[in-house]
């Protein structure tokens, strides 16, 4: 089974009898629902509703860790101090330990020798499974970023850094309304107005694809064109296929009258991640300018 030890990756201990109703007020996922053995996606959000912060969520002994972007901890410590307030709440950044990722069990399990084993509810069509396993531990199995850049793309997985800028996409852009990143019934959260705006109304317009060519594909952040029209930028790339963030309209439009898909120079097809929801415009007319 392929494992890798997550490069950049922060592991952040919530502790505190305060601990669980401060980040299910907080947060964008339902951390009341949330069970044991499941890394749960989810995001801090601004109050228009935009993503401040992306991470994993799972519960502890002692409480909750939280598996984030280790250039992001420092400043989501610091947002999540604003919120506290008197909240019997403490937060620690776990510098003892680091976060590994193994796939293609399916069973779920993992050969890393760890007390914490994770289900990462973010992948339909591959069992992936997260441990947090003391620093400089030494895998039987190890695999490269590109494997594990190929298992997302493969399953339309998105993180911030490579695939879209903090601050610049809400929680629909980024399918947390698909894998349980984005709760729909427990009430308010901070940009939580936004966010179901836009689920009754049916308004998000970028969806996460999957992009494949004939050819290697252009780096990270490769203008994608549909009809010449701006469409996305590919996210990860890993040979031919990559992750995109996309306009659905654009390229369906494009993809319906037979005008050009681009990333780059290069001829492209989208197509839509398993097990999502969302599916291309029944009406691809393209009436927007921006």
């Amino acid at each position: 089974m392929p494992s890798l030890v997550l490069p950049g990756r922060a592991v952040i201990a919530v502790t505190g009898e305060d601990a669980a109703h401060l980040l299910h007020n907080v947060l964008t996922c339902d951390i009341e629902a949330l069970s044991p053995g499941v890394a749960q996606p989810g995001a801090l959000l601004t109050p228009q509703g935009k993503v401040m912060f992306d991470f994993l969520v799972a519960r502890d002994d002692d409480g909750f860790l939280i598996d984030i972007d280790g250039a992001q901890a420092d400043a989501f410590l610091k947002r999540m101090t604003l919120y506290k307030l008197r909240s019997k709440a403490d937060f620690s950044v776990r510098d003892e330990q680091v976060v590994t990722v193994s796939w293609d069990d399916e069973s779920g399990g993992s050969q890393i020798d760890s007390s914490v084993h994770l289900r990462d509810q973010r992948f339909a069509a591959t069992a992936v499974t997260r441990a947090i396993v003391p620093s400089g531990t030494v895998l039987a199995d190890a695999a490269s970023e590109r494997d594990w850049h190929r298992v997302r793309i493969d399953n339309g997985v998105v993180e911030s850094g490579t695939d879209f800028a903090l601050g610049d996409v809400f929680g629909h852009d980024i399918s947390l309304d698909q894998n349980g990143g984005l709760d729909f019934k427990k009430g308010c959260y901070v940009g939580q107005e936004v966010v179901s705006r836009m689920q009754h109304r049916g308004t998000a317009r970028r969806r996460v694809v999957i992009v494949s060519g004939d050819a290697a594909l252009p780096a990270t952040g490769a203008e994608i064109t549909a009809g010449g029209k701006p469409a996305g930028t590919l996210g990860t790339v890993a040979g031919d296929r990559a992750l995109a963030i996309v306009r659905l309209d654009r390229i369906g439009t494009a993809t319906d009258t037979g005008a050009p898909v681009l990333a780059g120079d290069i001829a492209v097809r989208a197509d839509l991640p398993p097990g999502v929801s969302y599916q291309w415009p029944a009406s691809t007319a393209d009436t927007g300018n921006a």
